[in-house]
């Protein structure tokens, strides 16, 4: 074991510095580019103890995930290169660590960097970071601009966020507020300007965190009376992002520091980017001086998801996944699952990945069949008696010409639709929906069904008349 450790000791600096530069170069076409860039880039070579490689990072947030998510493979490919490397040592070290260190660069002084006994202002530098690295969350590499799918619902949300990315803090832009239901896009629009700015002005510092991160770290410093620091440190950024400010609703203290905040930014000239589930005006339970400040920037708000973006969402991520989809699933997925875009991009991941671990290819049946659980979940109870309300609506007849006599072709035609519709939406029989439309006969019914079918298939507006009508009562 001696004679091993002298060994790796002895290598020269060219040599570790060149078995670094092919490590990384590996782990890079292992975990592809941006994954690369988000975890790994900032790694730096301290140097060979023993039988350790001793590798550092710049936070702790980054070495507790490479510990955790690389540290098998980093021994690993250290052993290739010298198999009297058998651990790797992952640590915290500011100083020493690397900002956006070249891909092949060699260790430093020698083949080592420097030696990690500290400096006399290291330990107060190192913790300066540590607390920025502590409260401002990771980004997801996958929630990027050219990952969005912009579709009517989100279009003028996704301008906004576009236009703050390109000119952080411009007039009438700051705040920009984003608001919408759950998983319609809000955070990841949010993560997309972070990535935009940090890679077009890698020099400012963009802060994102959750309106509850917020809450317990503003907490957090009120008990160990370091609320100084903890102002210091949030007011020092120049892109505050806050995702789910509804969390703060009835949280007065942290309302008042958030509103504090939101103050000393926006006056320094700082960029503030937040989201909630409502507008400011609607968020009830906030303070009225937070809310007016909120509201006085650039308020967007992002729909619920039409059925042409769902298409577009299911297409381009089953492109990016490499999987033939057929059209009829993902237009069965589209009509089915209409919450949000988070619940129908995880039915279709569910879908990729039984289809890659079984070998079968994505089908109709297969999908009903993997799916059961997410559709039950979504399969909405519409009604005969609803069915005929929005129809009556719809073509503007009276309700009660449903069940009526009346056979006069702007009656008749949207009755059959209804009953066309009634068939296609509910389980009910035949001769249950006849009873419905004025006790009528089951003949007439299938005569019903058959006839718009019929045309549908012969006039495209027609089709698209009815089809409109299902969607609404799906939704």
């Amino acid at each position: 074991m001696e004679k091993q450790a002298g060994t790796v000791s002895a290598l020269s600096a060219a040599a570790m510095g060149e078995a670094w530069a092919r490590i990384r170069g590996r782990l890079r076409e292992e975990v592809g580019e941006v994954e690369y860039r988000t975890w790994l880039r900032q790694m730096t070579l301290v140097g060979i103890e023993g039988d350790e490689a001793i590798v550092v990072l710049p936070t702790r947030f980054l070495r507790d995930w490479v510990r955790s998510h690389y540290g098998d493979r980093l021994r690993a490919l250290w052993q290739q290169e010298n198999g009297a490397v058998r651990r790797v040592d992952v640590r915290f070290a500011p100083e020493r660590a690397a900002d956006d260190a070249p891909d092949a660069e060699a260790p430093r002084a020698n083949g080592l960097a420097e030696p990690l006994a500290g400096k006399p202002a290291a330990a107060a530098r190192a913790a300066a970071a540590d607390a920025r690295g502590d409260w401002s969350a990771p980004l997801d590499p996958r929630f990027t601009f050219d990952t969005f799918v912009v579709g009517k619902p989100n279009e003028f949300a996704h301008a906004c966020a576009r236009r703050v990315a390109e000119k952080p803090a411009s007039p009438g832009f700051n705040p920009l507020f984003l608001y919408g239901g759950v998983g319609l896009g809000k955070t990841h629009l949010m993560h997309a300007v972070a990535w935009a700015i940090r890679n077009g002005e890698p020099a400012r510092n963009v802060a994102y965190m959750s309106a509850e991160k917020f809450m317990y770290r503003f907490i957090a410093a009120l008990r160990s009376q370091s609320t100084m620091e903890f102002k210091e440190s949030l007011r020092s950024v120049d892109v505050l992002m806050v995702d789910d400010l509804q969390f703060l609703i009835g949280k007065d203290n942290t309302q008042e520091e958030f509103f504090h905040t939101f103050n000393a930014l926006v006056d320094a000239g700082k960029q503030i980017i937040v989201s909630a589930d409502k507008s400011p005006s609607d968020l009830s339970g906030l303070e009225d001086r937070l809310r007016t400040r909120l509201g006085c920037g650039m308020v967007a708000d992002i729909h619920a998801t039409t059925y042409e973006l769902r298409l577009s969402i299911l297409q381009a991520k089953a492109t990016a996944a490499g999987i033939d989809v057929p059209k009829s699933v993902i237009e069965f997925l589209a009509h089915k699952i209409t919450s949000n875009v988070r619940e129908l991009e995880g039915a279709l991941n569910r879908l990729i990945a039984h289809a890659n671990l079984f070998g079968r290819a994505v089908t109709l049946d297969g999908a009903q069949e993997v799916l059961h659980d997410i559709l039950r979940a979504h399969d909405r109870r519409v009604t005969i008696e609803e069915i005929q309300r929005k129809v009556a609506e719809h073509y503007n007849i009276r309700l009660t010409d449903m069940s009526s006599a009346r056979r006069a072709r702007a009656v008749a035609r949207p009755r059959q639709v209804a009953m066309y519709l009634a068939k296609q939406l509910t389980s009910r029989s035949l001769p249950e929906i006849g009873r419905r439309f004025g006790n009528r006969d089951h003949t007439t019914v299938m005569h019903a069904v058959s006839r718009i079918a019929e045309l549908m298939q012969a006039d495209a507006a027609f089709a698209e008349d009815v089809e409109l009508l299902r969607r609404m009562l799906e939704t």
